[in-house]
């Protein structure tokens, strides 16, 4: 298996690597401080078609594949997690529900703004006593008529709350089978719409300049053509799109993980301690070489998913497997990077503080590690 770049692949890596480097990275210390949404860096990554790369063109979308937004995603979280992670929910979370489960008109109505970045949404899964649990969620949805009426509560949805967010898709339950199981499905519900409500934005420890907040839903009113997809389907959608955003998750991770290697190797070129450059010293240059390891395998990992699910095989688990690894690689990196730093990795004006407390979230999105442990274990016929 060959998991070298093709052309067209590593010329889309290059080109967002310059993107980050020479766009992103520049203000991303201001916005992260400020905890400011970066508008204009949303803005021109919508020129560049990024939010557009997995889709078809008839949507406005670039004709590429899921891997080519996990290699821009990488890129982008060498330098800034909040971005990536702006980017990531809003095709992951944001688009791909619409252009997996969508009917005609509704792809027709939102795909076009979204693939062009115009346009944000957000996911509203998780809600305040459910956590990972998402079978037990309490958000309702009861028909009435021709709209959907909507009461309950989500919280840590991204993308959200920003003056370009059009809608949430919401996961809700609309009914109960015979044993008195939830029927799971999901609605759209358009920024606006009375009854429904976002709460002021959380204080995070990281991502500060992306969007997260928790949405409030009040006899909430939406046409019943908002359902999106088949009604009670919508644990079985959201499951695959979680498959799939493990990979994007597991390459966000890949990303900060090799960013931390960079800023470490460029610190010890340049600082001097004891009459010495700190390459000087074999002890940091072991503790950057085993960062590389990590990276590296992570990003096989992912590489690894990646290739599966483009090949239309079976790849949950390979996915759990990389965002795992991924994910644990970069808490790990950030730790080492920010104790080679010594008293300026503390600082908030180095981007590996920044990368410190981005990583810690990286283990719990998208599903926990323990769940990706647990995933793990069911494919491979055990906890049956």
């Amino acid at each position: 298996m060959d998991h070298r770049l093709s052309s067209d692949y590593e010329d889309l890596r290059k080109s967002v690597e310059a993107f980050a480097r020479d766009v992103v990275a520049p203000v991303a210390a201001e916005h992260y401080e400020a905890h400011t949404f970066p508008y204009d860096v949303v803005r021109r990554m919508g020129e560049m078609g990024l939010f557009g790369l997995p889709f078809p063109e008839e949507f406005g979308g670039m004709g590429g594949d899921y891997f080519a937004l996990c290699l821009a995603l990488e890129e982008l979280a060498r330098v800034d997690s909040s971005v990536a992670i702006t980017l990531e929910a809003a095709v992951s979370l944001g688009a791909m529900p619409i252009y997996r489960f969508g009917t005609d008109e509704q792809k027709a109505t939102w795909l076009p703004r979204l693939t062009s970045g115009e346009m944000l949404a957000g996911f509203g899964l998780t809600e305040p006593g459910g956590g990972t649990d998402a079978g037990a969620a309490r958000t309702t949805a009861v028909l009435d008529g021709d709209e959907w009426v909507i009461n309950g509560t989500k919280s840590f949805i991204t993308n959200s709350g920003t003056q370009i967010t059009g809608f949430v898709t919401v996961l809700a339950v609309t009914g109960r089978d015979d044993a008195g199981r939830p029927e799971l499905s999901t609605i759209i519900v358009p920024s606006g719409t009375p009854g429904f409500t976002v709460s002021e934005p959380y204080s995070k420890v990281g991502w500060n300049s992306s969007d997260t907040h928790e949405l409030g839903f009040v006899d909430c009113r939406v046409p019943a053509s908002n359902l999106l997809g088949e009604r009670g389907r919508g644990y079985a959608q959201f499951l695959q799109i979680l498959d799939e955003g493990r990979i994007a998750i597991a390459a966000l991770s890949v990303g900060l993980a090799q960013g931390c290697v960079d800023e470490s190797v460029r610190y010890l070129h340049e600082r001097h301690a004891f009459g010495k450059p700190l390459e000087a010293y074999q002890s940091l240059d072991f503790m950057v070489a085993d960062m590389e390891v990590r990276a590296h395998t992570a990003r096989v990992a992912y590489y690894d998913a990646g290739s599966r699910m483009l090949a239309g095989e079976p790849f949950k688990k390979q996915a759990a497997i990389a965002k795992l690894h991924a994910s644990d690689a970069a808490v790990e990196n950030a730790r080492w990077a920010t104790q080679i730093f010594g008293g300026y990795g503390f600082m908030n004006e180095y981007a590996v503080a920044r990368f410190w407390r981005d990583c810690k979230v990286l283990e719990i999105g998208e599903g926990t590690n323990e769940v990706q442990r647990m995933l793990i274990a069911r494919e491979l016929g055990l906890g049956r």
